[in-house]
């Protein structure tokens, strides 16, 4: 069911991740111009999606996979125990969340698609 993908996030959650598409960070474009339109794999990605309480930068429900890119706001004990806390709620719903920073998405893409592709299932399910 495609409710299932949002876990009963808000209207006002859907109107934030509206926003956040459209001002994308610039590591945020470049992965997302690799992840569009099931570019990689074949596996659709979704681009600021809501979930629940959180709107994950890049999720692909057929993999039950989160993708968060990480700026240097991330380097403060602070949200690092928020992301860590987030990252637990998720994970409790049965997904799995991976972490990039953005330096690796600018400077290593290969090798962060890679990362991303060993998370896919090795067969798409319809």
């Amino acid at each position: 069911m495609a409710s299932d993908m949002f876990y009963r996030a808000s209207s006002q959650l859907f109107e934030k991740a509206k926003k956040l598409r459209e001002t994308m960070t610039p590591a945020e474009l470049i992965l997302w111009d690799c992840l569009r339109n099931s570019k990689l794999s074949g596996f659709r990605f979704k681009a600021q999606h809501p979930i629940k309480y959180f709107i994950a930068d890049f999720y692909c429900h057929a993999a039950r996979l989160v993708i968060e890119l990480d700026g240097s706001v991330h380097d403060s004990l602070d949200q690092q125990e928020y992301d860590t806390n987030r990252t637990y709620v998720l994970e409790e719903f049965g997904l799995t969340v991976i972490r990039f920073r953005n330096e690796e998405v600018m400077h290593n893409l290969t090798t962060v698609l890679s990362e991303i592709a060993e998370h896919l299932p090795k067969t798409k399910s319809p």
